[in-house]
């Protein structure tokens, strides 16, 4: 089942992304995860979907606003996507995606953005095949604040 987070789910939420966090080679911290997803929730700073299993947490999906000017609309920037390694290849993903192109459709939003790394074979196999189309007319730039 997909279902939008409630504040009762940041628990076992926390331990998915800091899941998510050590896929992409972060240090594990579970009560920072906790603290960042909480502000998230509290503050409606994103959208988070979830998928659940048997009553437990099995992915998620998040996403936070952004606008385009030059459409004068709402875009969503999907900026986590994770499925729990025990859960993957049962369509989990796939029915996160969905859910957030729903919340596209009904926040009126001219679409969605995200980014995955040139080796993640799995995400550059995934998001063509719900839909999604490489955008190479651009270059993407990124000036980090250290």
């Amino acid at each position: 089942m997909i279902r939008k987070v409630d504040i009762k789910d940041l628990d076992a939420l926390s331990k998915l992304f800091d899941s998510y966090r050590i896929f992409y080679h972060k240090n594990s911290d579970i009560e920072a995860a906790k603290s960042f997803l909480t502000e998230r929730i509290k503050n409606k700073e994103s959208e988070i979907f979830v998928a659940e299993f048997e009553n437990n947490l099995v992915g998620f999906v998040q996403l936070f606003p952004i606008f385009s000017s030059t459409r004068m609309q709402r875009y969503w920037l999907l900026n986590d996507l994770f499925v729990d390694e025990n859960y993957r290849g049962r369509s989990y993903s796939k029915a996160l995606l969905e859910a957030a192109k729903e919340l596209c459709r009904d926040t009126n939003a001219c679409g969605m953005l995200l980014e995955t790394g040139k080796q993640n074979e799995i995400g550059n196999q995934l998001y063509p095949s719900c839909g999604f189309k490489k955008y190479d007319e651009v270059n993407f730039f990124e000036w980090v604040n250290e």
